[in-house]
């Protein structure tokens, strides 16, 4: 029998990988993207508390809850998106596309509405598989590409509509088998408590979980913060960097695709000329949240809580009783002030790590 010779001591000068060295909890939450755009979540939050007294009632809550759903749902694949390096300018148009190609064809095939909902899906992935292949296939940057992509879905949108319904608006489907179920789906309320919840609440924390999950727990989501960080060097070392855009632009289509269905079963009917603009702001949240625009960096917990500061000020100003006519003009000042106290904390938090 023969003893086992203990491994040998690990000489002083031996450095260490610096990737096996443990860090603190505190250090790696200072390391965490979403950071500055909580503290400045919270600072939105006690400003409004402090100058509009509706602001924390529960009702009031579940309006801003409401609102930040509503632009969330798209800001969170927006924002994996921006963390693989690309951008989709036609994802605000691409809502209303969704919601009209969904009633339209229940309609002129008069059948349940749940087949319109199905084929808008359909359709709506192929749109971001459009987007995908042409930016992985030719040289232009994914803002002249999506840009053209708005373009087209505008005027599809406008000129389809006028085609079929003769006006710029859709036909009435809250009578057609299935609506009321479908409507259950994407626009329906919930009471907790006494306080009334959308159900865009659930859906947009549902897509949170899950993209958080693929960004830190998945190969895919190595491999969207490689596309970013560098495409040349992620290819080199065997990421399917068309692959991986391929599927970012079908999970903005897939957001917009719930989004546009909340839109339809909500209103019944949908204005056409609707989503124009919207992208931009899905860019601002995430980009509030902490995403650069370089790509490379970000989280959809972050993106989140940029549409939540988003929703705070856009509902707060409201629950203050503000002038109207300034909506934009504090819009703009919050929006600002939030932006600069998360890059403030960001760079803090990057010189004490």
């Amino acid at each position: 029998m023969s003893a086992t010779a203990p491994a040998p001591a690990p000489s002083p000068d031996t450095k260490v990988d610096e990737r096996l060295l443990k860090t603190s909890p505190l250090r790696r939450l200072m390391g965490r993207p979403e950071l500055g755009s909580v503290v400045g979540a919270i600072a939105v939050f006690l400003f409004f508390a402090i100058f509009a007294d509706s602001f924390v009632r529960a009702a009031s809550l579940s309006t801003v809850l409401y609102a930040s759903s509503t632009i969330g749902i798209m800001a969170v694949p927006v924002a994996l998106l921006m963390i693989g390096g690309e951008f989709d300018l036609s994802a605000g148009v691409m809502v209303t596309s969704s919601a009209l190609i969904s009633s339209m064809f229940s309609y002129q095939m008069t059948a349940n509405v749940w087949v319109g909902v199905l084929v808008s899906l359909v359709v709506t992935l192929a749109i971001g598989v459009f987007n995908g292949v042409m930016l992985t296939r030719t040289d232009p940057p994914s803002f002249i590409i999506t840009l053209g992509t708005f373009l087209m879905l505008t005027g599809m949108n406008l000129g389809f509509t006028k085609l079929i319904s003769g006006t710029v608006s859709t036909k009435s489907i809250s009578d057609m088998q299935g609506f009321s179920s479908a409507r259950d789906v994407f626009a329906s309320t919930l009471t907790v408590g006494g306080v009334d919840f959308k159900i865009t609440i659930l859906w947009w924390l549902a897509l949170v979980v899950v993209a958080t999950w693929i960004l830190l727990r998945t190969r895919f989501g190595n491999w969207i913060y490689a596309v970013g960080g560098g495409e040349d060097a992620a290819r080199a070392v065997g990421v399917p960097v068309n692959k991986t855009k391929i599927g970012l632009y079908m999970g903005v289509a897939f957001g917009a695709w719930i989004s546009g269905q909340h839109l339809l079963f909500s209103f019944d009917v949908v204005q056409s000329g609707e989503g124009v603009g919207n992208e931009l702001i899905y860019i601002i949240a995430a980009v509030i949240g902490g995403c650069l625009i370089t790509g490379g960096y970000g989280s959809a917990v972050g993106a989140a809580v940029g549409a939540l500061i988003f929703g705070m000020v856009s509902k707060g100003i409201v629950f203050a009783e503000w002038n109207p006519d300034w909506f934009k003009f504090f819009l703009g000042v919050m929006l600002l002030l939030a932006t600069l106290l998360n890059h403030w904390v960001r760079k803090r938090a990057e010189a004490t790590a």
